[in-house]
């Protein structure tokens, strides 16, 4: 596999590819293997052009079948026409070009080729079907290439001279690439899937060198397109009112617009890069030049995470603005985030392995509003990565599209592309490194749904187009890694909505930037580009037989949704809100309980702190504690914690059990370290409730335990780090992986080698830990990365760990250091420690108690590999122990004797009995189990000895 450097996931990373061109020519009588070939091995983000004359022999040519891929991407032209052209460099792009080529004639053959870091390599092969024979022409340092272009190097007789030759980077089969071509999956790079009953044309395909790669679009009061270059190359104004696209260049003095809109009889640019910032233009003679220019307001950012896109409110009052999370958040006149946001990370984060957004801290990504004069600027929503852009849907609700950083594939803290219903105040969460919050924070708002992994650009809401009801109402994503386009239809559930997610529009070729419908055709427009790639200009129209009748705009919120508006409306201080806030703390719906408890928060702390402190209904003492942790002052640290307390984590629902968890973090973050007493009062009191049967308060209990330092938070988290989560699974689309393999390889291997979400975030947590470790524990903890050598993930995966066990390696004894390197030293391994004579399993009968087999059989002296899942349907805990004949009863008394010491030793007794055990394991997890079967025959037993279960859930395995 190629190694390369990486690419963001979100579209408009740092950097820019350049342009370059080559012509290649070369045949042979017989089959020889083509050469990847390139100007030389530097690796840059560039264009290189490649130029080939062939002539072809005399007679018919029944055939030619033309193959070619790159890396990263290429066009090909024969005679100036284009050919063939592809974005994934393994590949194998084929076509049928005998109608372009010139019996007996030369031949021109022209390529760009597009590479993304990393070496760069293109490869072509020719074969000419004669009927009696077959030639060939291929790639190899016959070629010419150059770096900078004049406009006729397409042409034959073209002068070359100043062009060198190529050199070779391998041939077909060579690594890192392999032998692409020997794939049989030929790709019809002119294949585009588009939902039924509609049809997608290209109407223009836009010159690059004149008009640059079109990122952004809207539409104007005429029904006119407006789209702007990603780069230097200015606007520009489309009429496709006929068939004949008449496209004119904007006489304005600005480019590299991310966000276009036509409003308010202005038009209003967002530019990233240089001026970034919002201006407003104006036709004042409409003699349809831009004649009067304002600057709205300057911001700083820039790059592909800098300001993005412009979207008009609903009822035309306000236009917003989204700004990536390279964008900081320019002085505001209001905000209905309440201001007092932080990164709230109990232990230490760390930063990107790599590097990138090291030094962004929160707000993040964010969206903002302003009224129709440019002015009052109000914060909406915060805690995106790179959220793109954002639709309205027919209930004025608001829907973005936010990035993933594919870099962290494999990882806990991966998210993948979501798309999101913001809401007024909210905060999805997005923080730098291994920072980013879990859904289930009371302090974050979940996604509508997750798209999985992509580059989030343009979306649009299908509200005035020509299509059906269905299509009307859905907000479209567009996706630029993977050529995809997704028609998200909403579903009411409460005050919120959840997604269905329908592929509208995909193709491996579409590079999708931006999209817009045009009111005035009832047609979707969409653009495709960027990275200095080939743009082009498509129009999706329906043409099947459904009703296109407009559907009723704005319509009536359902009672939840009229609730949470009516608390957002306290998103402000405002004098007696407190009544009509409170007993909705309690809601049971979140986007309500989150409308407010951010109006709480808008309120002056010392009006309510009091109430919150003596409030007794659970949900709405979680809720408005949650707010004072946020908002009190430090002296009131006391009484919170011990209104804490008083909600018995035993009777709170797992969602509740989450908050909770989540609020002793926050009084700690916020309002600053309990002394040691408190300290270890709470780790004793939370010591008990771990390990839990859930994954997610295990994640959430590790953390808080490791801060308390707790003495037996190292051996629990070790029994728990050896247990592997079935229930990790890496269920991305593989056919929209298969549109973009470069991209996708990190997906690909990360679920093949499977990585142990849950053991690394245990990992991450106990790097921490610098006191009450044992040698054997040292020992245990270090022999995991070993083991995690084998997992796969992103870019950054890898790095992630080493700086783990890096910071862990700072806290371990001089004298242990020595042992410690031995282990690193040791040759990787995560398999069994002798070869497998007998696997066995066992699983659990769902909410019975009872093991799934009541018995096994081996031979004496076998080796044995017995694999203990936890399928079980209740939410508990199982070990198993094996267990000498008659000792069961025995040993299970002794686990129950153990009292508070057995949760810390997995229940497995210190008694002579016990041959074999397993930890605690939790629902969702498996774990292998080696031991040598016994040498004496017998009635040997397996038993679950968590108290309670021991009596009833235990089998035989007969030793013969």
């Amino acid at each position: 596999m190629k190694k390369t450097l990486p690419i963001k996931s979100s579209i408009f990373l740092l950097f820019f590819s350049f342009s370059v061109t080559v012509l290649f020519q070369s045949f042979v009588f017989a089959d020889s293997k083509p050469q990847w070939i390139w100007p030389d091995k530097l690796q840059k983000n560039e264009s290189a052009y490649f130029r080939k004359e062939i002539l072809l022999p005399k007679g018919k040519i029944k055939s030619a079948k033309l193959q070619a891929t790159c890396d990263n991407s290429f066009k090909l032209f024969i005679n100036q026409k284009n050919a063939l052209s592809g974005d994934t460099w393994s590949k194998n792009y084929s076509t049928d070009v005998t109608k372009l080529l010139l019996p007996a004639k030369p031949n021109i053959i022209a390529v760009e080729g597009i590479n993304q870091g990393g070496v760069g390599g293109f490869v072509m092969k020719l074969t000419l079907d004669l009927g009696s024979q077959k030639e060939y022409f291929i790639t190899d340092t016959t070629w010419v290439a150059e770096r900078k272009i004049s406009e006729k190097w397409k042409q034959l007789g073209f002068n070359d001279e100043s062009w060198t030759n190529v050199i070779s980077n391998g041939k077909m089969g060579d690594s890192p690439w392999g032998d692409v071509f020997a794939s049989e999956e030929m790709i019809d790079n002119d294949e585009i899937k588009i939902a039924k009953g509609f049809k997608a044309e290209l109407i223009y395909e836009v010159p690059k060198n004149s008009q640059g790669s079109w990122v952004s679009i809207c539409v104007d009061d005429k029904g006119r397109l407006i789209a702007s270059d990603q780069g230097g190359q200015g606007l520009y104004r489309i009429d496709v009112s006929k068939s004949d696209i008449k496209v004119d260049k904007l006489e304005i003095d600005i480019s590299s617009a991310q966000g276009l809109l036509h409003a308010f009889g202005s038009l209003w640019v967002n530019v990233n890069g240089k001026g970034s910032g919002v201006y407003k233009f104006t036709d004042t003679t409409e003699d349809g030049i831009y004649d009067k220019k304002e600057t709205i307001k300057l911001l700083s950012g820039g790059g592909e995470h800098g300001p993005h896109a412009l979207v008009l409110g609903p009822k035309g009052k306000y236009i917003y603005i989204v700004g990536g999370n390279f964008t900081r958040l320019p002085t505001m006149d209001s905000s209905r985030v309440p201001t007092n946001w932080g990164e709230d990370h109990l232990l230490k984060r760390l930063p990107d392995a790599r590097g990138h957004a090291k030094s962004i801290r929160a707000p993040g990504g964010w969206i903002a509003r302003f009224d129709k004069d440019g002015k009052n600027w109000e914060t909406i929503a915060m805690g995106f990565r790179n959220t793109y852009d954002m639709a309205f849907n027919i209930d004025g609700e608001l829907f973005a599209y936010d990035s993933d950083m594919e870099w962290d594939a494999g990882t806990p803290w991966y998210r993948p592309t979501r798309f999101y219903h913001v809401t007024s105040g909210a905060d999805f969460g997005w923080r730098t490194g291994t920072g980013k919050w879990p859904q289930w924070y009371p302090d974050c708002l979940p996604a509508a749904y997750g798209i999985g992994p992509g580059s989030p650009v343009g979306v649009t809401s299908g509200l005035g187009s020509k299509f059906p009801e269905k299509y009307q109402k859905a907000i479209y994503c567009l996706d630029w890694t993977y050529g995809t386009m997704s028609a998200m239809h909403l579903d009411a559930r409460g005050s919120s909505f959840v997604a269905e997610r329908e592929e509208f529009v995909a193709s491996a070729k579409l590079r999708m930037t931006d999209a817009v419908i045009n009111p005035m055709d009832g047609a979707m427009y969409f653009t495709v580009g960027g990275r200095g790639g080939q743009s082009a200009l498509y129009r999706v129209s329906y043409i099947g037989t459904e009703d296109t009748s407009p559907v009723r705009a704005g319509s009536p919120f359902d009672a939840e949704r009229n609730l949470r508006a009516k608390l957002e409306s306290y998103h402000i201080a405002t004098e007696g809100a407190l009544d009509k806030i409170w007993k909705h703390l309690g809601h049971e719906d979140r986007h309500i309980r989150w409308a407010a408890r951010v109006a709480l928060e808008h309120q002056p702390v010392e009006h309510w702190q009091d109430r919150a402190l003596i409030e007794n209904s659970p949900q709405i003492s979680l809720t408005a504690l949650c707010a004072l942790a946020r908002h009190g002052n430090p002296t009131i640290q006391g009484k919170l914690l011990n209104a804490l307390r008083k909600l018995n984590l035993v009777s709170l629902s797992k969602s509740q059990q989450l908050e909770l968890l989540r609020i002793y973090q926050l009084t700690f973050i916020r309002l600053g370290k309990p002394d040691s007493k408190t300290a270890e009062k709470l780790a004793k009191e939370l010591d008990i409730f771990y390990p839990s049967a859930h994954s997610e308060l295990n994640r959430e209990l590790v953390t808080l335990l490791v801060y308390l330092k707790s003495p037996n938070v190292i051996g629990k988290t070790l029994a728990l780090m050896s247990q592997s989560s079935d229930q990790e699974k890496y269920n991305w689309n593989k056919e929209l992986l298969s549109r973009n393999g470069r991209y996708a390889q990190a997906f690909v291997a990360t679920a093949k080698s499977s990585p142990q979400r849950d053991q690394i975030h245990f990992a991450k947590e106990l790097r921490n830990m610098d006191i009450h470790w044992k040698k054997d524990q040292w020992l245990e903890y270090f022999r995991w990365y070993k083991k995690a050598e084998t997992f796969k993930g992103g870019n950054s995966f890898s790095g992630f760990l080493k700086n783990f066990r890096d910071e862990a390696l700072a806290h371990v004894p001089e004298e242990l250091k020595i042992d410690i390197e031995r282990i690193q030293s040791e040759k990787s391994s995560s398999g069994p420690p002798f070869e497998i004579e007998v696997s066995l399993e066992i699983g659990v009968l769902g909410g019975q108690m009872r093991f799934d087999r009541d018995s096994h059989r081996v031979k004496t002296g076998k080796n044995v590999e017995l694999i203990f899942k936890n399928n079980d349907t209740l939410p508990l805990m199982h070990n198993l122990l094996l267990v000498k004949p008659g000792t069961r009863i025995e040993v299970v008394n002794d686990a129950i004797a153990m009292g508070a010491e057995g949760m810390a030793n997995n229940y497995v007794p210190d008694n002579p009995n016990v041959l074999a055990a397993t930890p605690l394991i939790q629902i969702g997890n498996s774990y292998s189990l080696y031991f040598k079967a016994p040498e004496k025959p017998g009635d040997y037993e397996y038993v679950c000895t968590y108290p309670g279960h021991g009596l009833i859930m235990w089998g035989t395995l007969f030793v013969d």
